[in-house]
């Protein structure tokens, strides 16, 4: 100010009227601020500068609006991370109508039902749209649609008259094929770029990153996740797995660093998981951070972080864009973690890890025919952000019933190693297929170096039995459902199906598959596909056509599901879900806090148990936190950066099982979230809520 007046009158006059009109150009600009693509940004830090909302008022946070989509339906989930554009929010449903909303009032502007008015024949995770120029592009199954964005019609002009078959390009019988995408991708160059999700159990489909135009649809490039002849990494699976190997896929999106034009991925495993006699060496480029260039598809580096994996863990995330400093020097980095609770910063350049990491002996493979990776790779730094070995010592004291069910389980299944292979006894894996780190991803706060990452303690049950069955029913459908027909929490009861789908709709999910269920139209006959559905109905099995498994896997799934005492609560001692800040700067655990409750034991006087939790957070450039994701007590929650202290919380029609938004319309900042819950048992629920500031 003083500098300022020593300055003479005309000059001091010209440059008050400069600074006052950069204050009401940033005032402009902050009077309206999107949310533009899924997590906020390209790079995925689920960062915003947005501070009208401080950790000072938040507590005067208030419900703005409401959506209700009235269709959610028993097991449904609704995952989607809202994108803002202009004023106006994009979703979808539980039963995967797209709307699009007035972003300040939750006024309902258009929708679209791709199912034409029928009731859905499954429970389909989706978790988001693109918005690019005039248009909306979305999945629904295997179809890529694009939609106008002022009116929500297809655009007839894009692929087949408004839609895209995902299953077409991949070198496989269309037909044959379940392939969908449940995480929106970017749009580079004019380019949709995204992976896809299809079947963990075989037949599957490969998991190729492919390009599409946004204004024609056609398929502008593909990267291979399972190397064909002649490509690198092809000498990592027998010759022939090209043509019939699935899985390695990007479900978890895509991540752009549009400066450098290069896309990043974090790929699953191959399917079918637990067993990979049939996929012999070190699977590459399953379980890998993959660069790509984002205008040829064209590798730049990949980072196998697991080989050939036997437990199905996935990369549960996609990459987050960092920048740390390391050696006094700021490093362009990417950020992954694990569902075992690692996370593994790489150049963004090179894909060489920034902290070192370590080769560790593993157990050998059980199972006839396979043979498990010598070794397996770990980061020394950051530490693991969840547990990594469980111990008798480590089962609930809950009660003494509750220790002695988790005690039977434990010494049944006999698991000595985080990494024993799956067996025909039982293994417990730990940390389980949930994680550790979930497909909500993390934050992270680049003024501070903090990566903030929520994340399941939760052990998990595999057994694994020959596949010697004569029932349709168990051979095929068994490892998933149970062989009870009373689904796990990786698969939907099927008893009382006949209640919910008809005849024919069930023999349509059999035959075309759908999210992770194969299709099995390709390997069952009209008849076998009626007698199936005839057994779900009736209970009675009327054919014994089963033959030995077409792709080679002589195991299947007895069971599996999450590792629970006699009341259905976590066999483990708390915490069952944590919130963690992870300083990737110095490659240390800033701070961890146990993460959600049950409000059953709440009520008893047991807090602070934390719970199993999907969703991601955001993080403000001014100090908070905002995370839903907790699946049972259904509330979001404002946490203090800095300490992980909670400064605000707020009950929910159901768990925001997904990532909030934030933006600002009209100069007012709304914080809004999907509350779709379902997941675990947990109610389903088909609701939007906005919370902005009671008095501004």
């Amino acid at each position: 100010m003083h500098a300022l007046l020593r300055l003479a009158p005309t000059r001091r006059s010209t440059v008050v009227a400069l600074l006052l009109a950069a204050a009401s150009h940033e005032a402009v600009a902050q009077h309206n601020v999107d949310w533009p693509v899924y997590g906020g940004s390209d790079d995925h830090t689920h960062y915003t500068t947005l501070a009208q909302i401080t950790p000072t008022n938040v507590k005067r946070l208030r419900v703005a609006w409401t959506y209700e989509s009235h269709d959610e339906f028993a097991g449904s989930e609704m995952q989607t991370n809202p994108v803002v554009i202009d004023g106006v929010l994009y979703g979808t449903t539980p039963k995967l109508r797209v709307f699009a909303l007035d972003a300040a009032t939750g006024k309902e502007l258009w929708t679209f039902d791709p199912n034409a008015g029928a009731p859905p024949t499954s429970r389909i995770r989706h978790r988001g749209v693109v918005v690019t120029g005039d248009r909306v592009l979305f999945n629904y199954r295997n179809r890529l649609y694009a939609l106008d964005k002022r009116t929500g019609r297809p655009i007839r002009t894009f692929g087949d008259t408004g839609w895209v078959d995902l299953r077409a390009g991949l070198g496989r019988p269309v037909e044959g094929l379940s392939v969908s995408a449940s995480t929106p991708g970017v749009v580079f160059d004019g380019m949709l770029i995204m992976g896809s999700t299809v079947p963990e159990a075989l037949p599957s489909a490969p998991g190729d990153i492919r390009a599409y135009d946004v204004q024609s649809g056609g398929l502008r490039w593909s990267f291979h996740t399972i190397p064909h002849p002649g490509e690198p990494g092809y000498e990592t699976w027998p010759p022939d797995a090209w043509k019939v190997a699935g899985g390695a896929n990007a479900w978890s999106g895509v991540t752009l660093d549009s400066a450098r034009a290069m896309v990043f991925v974090a790929t699953g495993s191959a399917s079918y998981d637990f067993y990979g006699g049939n996929r012999l060496g070190d699977n590459l480029y399953a379980n890998s951070v993959i660069a790509l260039d984002a205008r040829t598809g064209k590798r730049i580096w990949h980072y196998q972080v697991l080989r050939h994996d036997l437990w199905d863990r996935d990369l549960p995330a996609a990459p987050v864009l960092v920048t740390v400093t390391h050696g006094g020097k700021p490093i362009d980095a990417v950020a992954q973690i694990t569902k075992t609770g690692h996370v593994f910063v790489l150049d963004r350049a090179t894909g060489a890890p920034l902290f070192p990491t370590e080769e560790r002996a593993m157990p050998a493979a059980v199972l006839a025919g396979d043979r498990a990776a010598a070794t397996q790779r770990f980061p020394l730094s950051p530490p693991p952000f969840s547990r990594q070995q469980l111990t008798r010592a480590d089962l609930t004291t809950r009660t003494k019933a509750a220790h002695a069910a988790a005690l039977k389980l434990f010494e049944q299944y006999g698991t000595k190693h985080p990494f024993d292979p799956p067996n025909d006894r039982g293994s417990i894996m730990f940390p389980g297929v949930d994680g550790g780190g979930e497909w909500g991803g993390p934050a992270f706060d680049p003024k501070t170096g903090l990566l903030y990452v929520n994340a399941n303690e939760m052990a998990w049950l595999l057994k694994l039995v020959p596949r010697s069955d004569k029932s349709l029913y168990a051979a095929n459908c068994a490892s998933c459902h149970g062989d009870d027909r009373r689904g796990t929490a990786m698969a939907p009861s099927l008893i009382d199906v006949g209640v919910r789908r008809t005849r024919e709709q069930i023999a349509q999910v059999i035959r075309d598959g759908t999210g992770r269920m194969p299709a099995f139209g390709s390997a069952l006959e009209g008849r076998a596909v009626t007698d199936l559905v005839q057994y779900l109905l009736t209970g009675r099995d009327s054919s014994a056509a089963v033959g030995p498994d077409p792709f080679g896997v002589p195991y299947r799934n007895a069971y599996f599901d999450i590792f629970l005492d006699d009341e259905g609560y976590p066999a483990i001692k708390p915490p069952w879900g944590t919130l963690n800040a992870i300083d990737l700067n110095a490659g240390k655990i800033r701070w961890s806090v146990p993460f959600g409750e049950y409000p059953k034991l709440a009520a008893k006087g047991i807090r602070n148990t934390g719970t199993d939790n999907y969703g991601g957070a955001i993080v403000t450039e001014n100090g908070l936190l905002f995370i839903a994701a907790t699946t049972y007590d259904d509330r979001i929650r404002a946490f203090d950066k800095s300490t992980g202290r909670v400064l605000w919380s707020a009950k929910l029609p159901a768990a925001g099982n997904a990532t909030p938004s934030t933006y600002m319309v009209d100069g007012v900042q709304y914080l809004v979230i999907a509350c779709g819950g379902g997941k675990n048992g947990a109610r389903s629920g088909g609701t939007y809520v906005a919370f902005a500031l009671d008095a501004r």
